[in-house]
């Protein structure tokens, strides 16, 4: 199991958890290897190993599993979900379980979701109430052509660059700003270097389970239901240390000096009505459809 994420997150912590809950209901017949802080590369790096059976089991984010599963795009579509409560129902019920296996015909069979709390943005100079504040700024994004299309939407300038060379890009003013959950936020300790963070909650990007297809096939039944129990109990886990970690980010950045803004979201949900609409005809639109109708 390799991920790129560093042994103090929340996300590691839960597929340590998986680790030892699947050591005791095998009876220590099956053992999870993690390899954590991206030691085999990165997230695409890693799902490729998989599509090889090179190896067994990954946590990537939603959004780089767009490009195998195209549906996946609902997730960097913004203002989707309600609320938290309609989120996690749409991720635990038919919906959610469809797109965990959407990607078995490119060998990457998801087997749960992980908390990665909601998105919002985090900016150097400038404070953001509304999306005419982010008029000409240019905001750092993940390598996704549908995140690039939000951050336009609401008036920004969109720049992937790699989550390694963030802080150096913020100090330097490569961008002006960034969007992230606030345990990122804080652990990246951008926080630093970003004076204004706007809880504005654009898009719920989850985290996801991967293992290869060509190694689910190989357990035998018994074994695919011990690895899936031990996910869904670290799944239960994870969300709870998300929350308390979210609570003590924010309690952090705050007492460090950075000014949290709580902004009214109707504005920044009317921007991004064309942006839905222009995705009419996919199955990312069919998907939104059924998600808000939920």
């Amino acid at each position: 199991m390799a991920h790129s994420l560093d042994q103090n997150h929340p996300v590691h912590k839960a597929i340590e958890f998986m680790a030892a809950r699947l050591d005791s209901l095998s009876a220590g017949s099956m053992r999870v290897d993690i390899y954590p802080g991206g030691q085999l590369g990165s997230e695409r790096e890693l799902m490729e190993l998989l599509q090889i059976g090179s190896l067994a089991m990954t946590k990537v984010s939603s959004s780089p599993m767009e490009g195998f599963v195209p549906a996946m795009k609902v997730f960097n579509l913004p203002y989707v979900f309600r609320d938290n409560e309609h989120y996690w129902r749409v991720l635990n019920g038919e919906i959610g379980r469809e797109l965990l296996l959407a990607g078995e015909s490119v060998r990457l069979r998801g087997l749960g979701y992980y908390d990665a709390g909601s998105r919002s943005f985090y900016t150097k100079d400038k404070r953001i109430e509304s999306p005419e504040d982010l008029n000409g700024l240019k905001v750092r994004v993940q390598n996704s052509q549908t995140a690039l299309q939000m951050v336009r939407a609401l008036g920004g300038s969109g720049t992937p660059i790699a989550w390694g060379e963030l802080y150096t890009a913020l100090q330097q003013g490569v961008v002006d700003g960034a969007e992230n959950n606030p345990p990122s936020f804080y652990s990246s300790k951008h926080y630093e270097v970003s004076r204004y963070y706007t809880l504005n909650e654009h898009t719920s990007v989850p985290d996801i389970v991967l293992i290869s297809t060509y190694v689910w096939q190989s357990l035998t039944p018994q074994q695919q239901v011990w690895l899936q129990t031990a996910m869904d109990e670290s799944v239960v886990f994870q969300r709870q240390l998300w929350q308390e970690q979210t609570a003590a980010a924010l309690a952090a950045v705050e007492a460090a000096g950075v000014e949290v803004i709580i902004p009214d979201k109707a504005p920044f949900m009317a921007r991004v009505t064309e942006l839905h609409e222009s995705f009419r005809g996919t199955d990312a639109f069919t998907l939104m459809q059924k998600i808000q109708a939920l």
